[in-house]
């Protein structure tokens, strides 16, 4: 049967889960939510798809589960990839995939709305400037840690890197420069080479909004 990811373009969350779909090898297909119009916020979404009214969504026949997280949590329990080979590798994978979620991608998901699809009157120069400061941050701990290593954990793609790789892909201007961590640079353009690679806007339907 084959799978159905709801997810939209533009979306960095959905990136992490269509990725990782498409590198495992499973039989799936993209829904596009239209979260520029509104949809995720519309009773019937949150009814029928998801109740925390976001995007991704995954649903395999009775099941059905969001967060990218948990989505890449379940492809490594069907597939038995991207989880790590050993005890130790297992938690060192979850671990990276929750500082994503808490320190990297929250806050680069976040400043990328705020620079590019709010109308301009509206973007806050200073609040830019801060999670700027902390993405900085967070770029040198990522960036320190690739030194000497192809990947994140172990000697592989997992799941650590298909989460921290999230939003990086993305031409909308956000205060990342892939020249500035040429440890980011090198391990993302290794990850670009791995078969069934495709950047979001051609792995999802949906383009960024005008403004954008």
């Amino acid at each position: 049967m084959t799978m159905k990811l709801y997810c939209f373009g533009a979306s960095g969350n959905s990136y992490k889960a269509a990725l990782a779909l498409e590198l495992s090898g499973l039989d799936w297909e993209p829904i596009e939510v239209e979260f520029f119009k509104g949809e995720t916020r519309t009773p019937e979404y949150r009814d029928y798809v998801n109740a925390m009214g976001e995007a991704p969504v995954l649903v395999d026949g009775d099941f059905r589960t969001s967060q990218s997280g948990a989505i890449q949590a379940y492809i490594t329990e069907k597939t038995g990839k991207f989880g790590g080979t050993t005890h130790e590798e297992k938690y060192e994978v979850l671990r990276w995939v929750l500082w994503d979620n808490h320190k990297f991608s929250s806050m680069a998901g976040l400043t990328r709305f705020l620079m590019n699809f709010l109308p301009a009157e509206h973007r806050n120069a200073d609040v830019i400037a801060f999670n700027q400061g902390r993405l900085k941050a967070a770029y040198q701990v990522l960036d320190a840690h690739l030194d000497g290593r192809d990947w994140i954990v172990g000697n592989g793609v997992t799941n650590a890197d298909l989460s921290c790789c999230g939003y990086l892909y993305y031409p909308e201007p956000f205060g990342f420069d892939r020249a500035e961590w040429p440890n980011i640079d090198k391990w993302l353009t290794r990850l670009s080479e791995q078969p069934g690679w495709q950047p979001p806007y051609d792995l999802m339907p949906g383009q960024a909004p005008d403004r954008a």
